[in-house]
């Protein structure tokens, strides 16, 4: 079964219990991992986390990046980047101010 880490900042992690990070388990005859799939499962246990770093269309929002190793996934394949089973994806959210 292939697993995920999903790094949270402490902007969002009321949402999720103050949870640092969560795992996400995919079945083993799952489509393959992507950001997309790997976030939509977090989405199904946490929707108001979904809600937050994903818009309507699906579309990560202007304000979230989500990076595999050092690579933010906008400059990769997008939501379609394919995730090794095993990574770590980390979750950074914008936040205003000076």
């Amino acid at each position: 079964m292939p697993s995920f880490s999903v790094l949270i900042p402490g902007v969002l992690r009321p949402l999720v219990d103050d949870a640092e990070a969560l795992t996400v388990e995919l079945p083993a005859d799952s489509e393959p991992a992507t950001v997309a799939v790997i976030l939509s499962s977090l989405a199904a246990g946490h929707p108001r986390l979904g809600r937050r770093l994903r818009d309507e269309t699906g579309a990560l929002r202007r304000h979230v990046n989500v990076y595999l190793g050092p690579d933010e996934v906008r400059r990769l394949q997008g939501l379609e980047t394919r995730v090794p089973d095993g990574s770590e994806l980390l979750v950074m959210q914008s936040v205003a101010g000076g």
